[in-house]
């Protein structure tokens, strides 16, 4: 009891030292927090002038923090001198102003479809501030495991993970002892106490955890020999055999089963689809990588055989990769979900080489490509927001000219339908290109082509998807799943007295919206049961307190879907009818337009997920 005590007292008083040990860092924290705790004090329509404002200052800061921890820590390691510290210091402090100032005046995206609220960060400026951060995390790392004129980032690697979770557990214990006695307040005192009271609480422990995180780390000077090191740097016993010997063993035979599927892929020629293969490369690639860096010092032989086989199996894991990545690539060009992967693929095969030829030296030098690979995605030319859409573009291009679609730069609709796999290819495409923001497109590519009439009329024939078959070839044919919305439609509501607009569900939440009326022949009353997960949307209508009409939505659910299977693209309706359907008692006609459907239907697993988002319910009185 008494080892806890003083563990809490000494991560505490290094938390109040940090400010001397990391001022800008902390500084820039603090100046995070109270940009967080105005955005509290303001109410959104207040506080909508100044959200991009805001948003600037929340990510120049973040950087400033994390730039500010790398450079004081390669300082204090490399030099350990106050002009040198004063200098680390005053550089993250500038760049931090740096970057505020280009993200105010060039990194504005103006409200757009996707976009629709306010002015904002442009989502390439905010990637590429995230790019600045990760690298500032992959060098304070780099830094803080150097040991003479070597880098153990491994080590390194784990202190700072350990350092994230003792932070993240003080946090959690305070946050949820704070929210307590705040919430003991608000029932048992004030109850109109607001609840701003909890996001205040959050932002200021969220600010204590990160002073928290920041000084559990040893001190960094030149030639410094705190015991702290030893000890943060040092895994606990549990987490030695959790690794160790739990682990290690199970990705061992998690091996052993992906080299077995990789020979059964080969013998029978049955590929998976790319989706799954790329979450099992990239899994493996990332989570293999990591363990081995979290064994690197282990001696025993299954953390030794670990380490020499998992370079080996990586790259043959790697091939089955890029055989799918290139079958992707014929199939449907490259876009961002590809991009990304082949970063990944990238990174592991360079890494699974190094670890193969340098073995426990590779460790930093693996960091070095991450941040390389990182650096590439936000780079002009071959960037993620550039280059897979100048390829995707030019295969359009080719694909419209040969189709006689696209005549000396403009589009001329079809006379003869394409071969459905060239309709695919261009519905692919089109969808791709036309929610790039940052995407400069030609002036032939109308930005209303995602839409479906227009691309018709332009294209001469209806958007076309692969077959769901053909893209889940495993699933299950039991299962049956629909998501529709409702397309552009003018509905005659002559016969029909009323129009209710009932007020849309919360996502995650079934609950009764309900509506009145007063006829002719007495008040009527509307029950819609939203329904959301296993509950079915129903409709109950009372008059004067009796029941006279209940339905629920599934019989109707489930025969649109049924319907829907049978044609490609099963995203958008045909027309109005598919998304409405009318009920009949003696009284009243009741017709119910809707905006979304979506179903889900698993019997294996006893899965049923029902929504509707009903638009308007439209009655007429008999």
């Amino acid at each position: 009891m008494t080892s806890i005590k003083e563990s809490v007292i000494k991560s505490l008083q290094r938390a109040s030292l940090t400010f001397k040990t990391f001022p800008v860092t902390l500084a820039s924290a603090a100046g995070f927090t109270i940009v967080t705790l105005i955005r509290i004090w303001m109410d959104w329509p207040q506080q909508e002038d100044y959200n991009f404002l805001f948003n600037c200052l929340h990510l120049s800061l973040a950087a400033s923090a994390i730039l500010g921890l790398a450079m004081i820590t390669a300082v204090q390691r490399r030099y350990n001198s106050p002009r040198a510290f004063a200098l680390a210091n005053s550089t993250a402090a500038a760049l931090g102003a740096l970057f505020f100032l280009l993200l105010f005046l060039f990194g504005g995206a103006e409200p757009s479809i996707s976009r629709p609220v306010v002015t904002n960060v442009s989502g390439l400026v905010a990637a590429r501030m995230s790019v600045v951060m990760i690298l500032g995390m992959i060098g304070f790392i780099y830094f803080a495991g150097q040991h003479k004129e070597e880098s153990d980032f491994p080590s390194a690697l784990f202190m700072t993970q350990k350092a994230f979770l003792i932070a993240a557990i003080y946090g959690g214990v305070m946050m949820g002892g704070t929210s307590g006695v705040a919430g003991a307040i608000q029932a048992l005192l004030y109850r109109n106490m607001s609840e701003k009271v909890y996001m205040v609480l959050s932002a200021l422990i969220g600010f204590i955890a990160f002073a928290i995180f920041v000084g559990y780390f040893p001190d960094f000077k030149k030639d410094s020999q705190d015991p702290h090191r030893a000890i943060a740097e040092t895994q606990p016993r549990f987490i030695e055999v959790l690794f160790e010997f739990i682990m290690v063993p199970i990705v061992v035979v998690l091996t052993v089963v992906l080299l077995a599927w990789a020979a059964k892929t080969v013998v029978t020629g049955e590929w998976p689809s790319f989706s799954r293969m790329a979450g099992i490369v990239i899994s493996y690639s990332i989570g293999g990588t990591w363990l081995t860096m979290m064994v690197a010092k282990k001696e025993s032989s299954i953390a030794q055989f670990y380490r020499r086989v998992y370079p080996i199996t990586l790259l043959i894991i790697l091939v089955f990769g890029a055989w799918a990545f290139v079958g992707r690539l014929s199939e449907s060009g490259m876009r961002k979900q590809e991009y990304y992967f082949m970063l990944v693929m990238i990174a592991a095969s360079v890494s699974a080489i190094l670890l193969l030829v340098l073995k426990g030296k590779a460790y930093a030098k693996i960091a070095g490509v991450v941040c390389l690979v990182a650096a590439v995605s936000v780079l002009p030319l071959v960037g993620y927001y550039i280059l897979p859409v100048r390829l995707q573009l030019n295969r359009l291009e080719s694909l419209l000219v040969e189709e006689g679609i696209l005549v000396n730069g403009k589009l001329v609709a079809a006379q003869v339908e394409p071969e459905i796999e060239a309709r695919i290819a261009i519905t692919n495409a089109v969808d791709f290109l036309a929610f790039e923001e940052e995407a400069e497109l030609p002036e032939w590519f109308d930005d209303n082509l995602a839409n479906q009439e227009i691309f018709k009329e332009k294209m001469g024939f209806e958007k076309t998807w692969k077959d769901w078959d053909q893209d889940f070839p495993e699933r299950d044919p039991e299962r049956l799943g629909m998501f529709l919305m409702m397309p552009n439609a003018t509905i005659d509501i002559s016969e029909y007295d009323w129009a209710l607009y009932l007020r849309k569900a919360e996502p995650g939440r079934s609950e009764v919206r309900s509506e009145t009326i007063v006829g002719e022949r007495g008040t009527y009353r509307f029950d819609w049961m939203t329904g959301d997960g296993d509950q079915v949307p129903n409709l109950t209508v009372w008059l004067d307190g009796t029941v006279i009409l209940q339905e629920d939505l599934k019989t109707f659910m489930d025969q649109t879907a049924e319907a829907v299977r049978e044609r490609s693209g099963p995203f958008e309706a045909k027309g109005y009818e598919e998304m409405s359907v009318m009920f009949e008692t003696p009284e009243i006609s009741v017709l119910l337009v809707f905006q979304h459907m979506n179903l889900y239907l698993d019997p294996q697993e006893d899965i049923m997920e029902y929504y509707l988002e009903l638009d308007t319910l439209y009655v007429n009185e008999k």
